[in-house]
């Protein structure tokens, strides 16, 4: 074995440290600038947002004609989709929304779904240096927030489910999915979402504490007053009695 020193570059991130402030700064440049240029977008025009707030993508924009079909059969979908969920996962947070919902067509693409990932890619042509960073914090404490957007899926109505997690002042854990089922209120989407949130800081509580950082508890914000209060009102009436006993996990 042979010591090489402090890591600079690992699967695919950077490592920048700055000593003197007790920094630490992951950023994925390199990579966002390889996946630009595999995917022709190296001369785009850069965005300001990864998604419009006013295109709602579903299966209806499936290719339909044969000329479309030919169009998409061409393109590597799937393959840039992989792309974008790599850098997502490891240094970007926020790409969570927006490649949540583009990796959901992956069977039947259409030139729309193609757009909104071009959309993806310009964004990241303006942000290539956007990374996430880790200091000496003097209160290292988990705290999290979950949010959802109610039926926000155009095909099944479903709402997402999202939330990012941050020890002291710095993001450490993120998320943004389709919830498993489709639910009557933006109380209940909401709800739900705050009980995933809940057991991922549960388990980086833990995470931390084997750490040697003790906390009695991890905090979770929700922005839903009647999310709060019914994690809150342990009786079932007729408005909430059908929420799966598996939701009912948070208050405990």
């Amino acid at each position: 074995m042979k010591d090489l020193g402090a890591a600079q570059k690992i699967l695919g991130m950077e490592i920048y440290r700055d000593r003197s402030k007790k920094k630490l700064f992951l950023s994925q440049k390199s990579y966002i600038q390889k996946i630009l240029s595999r995917f022709g977008m190296s001369s785009a025009k850069p965005l300001n947002t990864p998604s419009a707030s006013n295109i709602h993508l579903s299966s209806a924009y499936a290719p339909q004609s044969e000329a479309e079909k030919e169009y998409m059969s061409r393109v590597s979908y799937a393959s840039a989709v992989g792309s974008l969920m790599y850098a997502m996962v490891c240094t970007r947070p926020d790409l969570a929304h927006a490649v949540s919902v583009v990796s959901r067509f992956m069977i039947q693409p259409g030139k729309e779904h193609w757009q909104a990932v071009k959309r993806i890619f310009r964004y990241l042509k303006g942000t290539p240096d956007v990374g996430i960073s880790f200091g000496n914090d003097t209160e290292c404490l988990v705290s999290g927030y979950s949010d959802s957007n109610y039926a926000g899926d155009v095909d099944t109505r479903r709402s997402m489910t999202g939330y990012v997690f941050t020890l002291g002042s710095f993001v450490v854990s993120w998320k943004a999915t389709l919830q498993s089922a489709v639910t009557l209120s933006t109380t209940e989407a909401e709800y739900m979402a705050l009980t995933e949130a809940a057991k991922e800081g549960i388990w980086l509580k833990g995470l931390v504490g084997d750490l040697g950082l003790h906390h009695d508890q991890a905090v979770v914000y929700c922005d839903s007053l009647s999310a709060i209060c019914l994690t809150k009102d342990q009786v079932h009436h007729e408005r909430t009695k059908h929420i799966d006993v598996r939701y009912h996990f948070l208050r405990t």
